[in-house]
């Protein structure tokens, strides 16, 4: 039977606050403003780490930015080994990202399969100028030539350990943990 170890605390609540900040003036940077700029996050955690970072912005710069989340369930290139029958999800993004700046945000990046099943569902909508990625935490581990324009911070890991990332909305904290897995192999995030 497998078990979860502690290894290490990476970030804690003032942390991550601080990596988001550091993001958010970087996405401004970058982009020279925030013209045309929209957030979208991958849901589950992606979601709430994208309304953190435009209201960071909206300090910065004093501009509300658009936020929407993206389900990616039906994209995704493994549904078979997740479920036998995908459910379909009726809330669609309503935000137009025609010849927007998107910033696609989630947590952790690892195989690049979840960010790539994101970049098509928000194709499906329209075309992009372009699509930045947004990611708190890279663990490494890539499968597909994908790489974070913006990272909080890069975490070498081996696959038998497990980047823990919570976040206060969903979580009740904000931390970053990893776990390593004692008596098996994993492919967790």
């Amino acid at each position: 039977m497998d078990t979860m170890r502690l290894k290490a605390n990476i970030l804690d609540e003032k942390s991550v606050k601080r990596t988001l900040v550091r993001i958010s003036h970087e996405i401004v940077e970058k982009n020279r403003g925030v013209e045309d700029i929209v957030l979208v996050g991958i849901r589950r955690r992606g979601y709430p780490i994208a309304q953190r970072i435009a209201e960071n912005i909206k300090r910065i710069e004093g501009v509300e930015l658009p936020v929407e989340s993206v389900d990616i369930t039906l994209y995704r290139d493994d549904l078979s080994t997740i479920t036998e029958k995908p459910t379909l999800k009726t809330d669609v993004m309503k935000l137009d990202v025609k010849g927007k700046k998107v910033i696609l945000v989630d947590d952790v990046l690892y195989t690049c399969r979840t960010v790539r099943a994101a970049i098509d569902a928000i194709v499906d909508l329209g075309r992009p100028n372009l699509i930045q990625l947004a990611v708190l935490i890279d663990r490494g581990h890539k499968e597909l030539p994908i790489r974070a324009d913006y990272v909080g911070k890069n975490i070498p890991t081996s696959k038998n350990e497990i980047v823990a990332v919570q976040i206060e909305e969903i979580d009740g904290e904000d931390s970053v943990k990893i776990y390593e897995m004692i008596g098996g192999d994993s492919d967790a995030i």
